[in-house]
């Protein structure tokens, strides 16, 4: 058995926007541009400054200073060979450690 349904058909009348004027596009990236300034500003730039201290603090290591490594260690630098340091633990004792691995470095006066 064959039944035939009546369809209605209705026509849409909905407003078709224009085509999108290029202000409108800047106003929208607005928020995302002021995102990601404002990111560059408070996660990006501190970290390049604290990078930069870091490496003239490194490169300012002379013999005879007092520096703490990471793993805990206090020493006076003895010697210097490129990247590693020589530090003199007490009389006896001498440690070769790589730069990069000194926490602080406490300049003798």
């Amino acid at each position: 058995m064959d039944t035939a349904f009546a369809q209605t058909t209705q026509v849409a009348t909905k407003a078709v926007p224009g085509p999108s004027s290029p202000m409108s596009a800047i106003i929208s990236f607005a928020p995302f541009l002021a995102i990601m300034v404002l990111f560059y500003f408070l996660m990006i730039y501190p970290q390049g400054k604290e990078k930069k201290k870091r490496e003239e603090m490194l490169t300012g290591i002379q013999r005879g200073d007092r520096v703490l490594t990471r793993g805990g260690l206090y020493g006076t630098v003895a010697d210097i060979k490129d990247h590693i340091l020589i530090l003199k633990i007490n009389e006896n004792n001498k440690v070769e450690i790589d730069r990069a691995y000194i926490e602080t470095v406490h300049k003798v006066s």
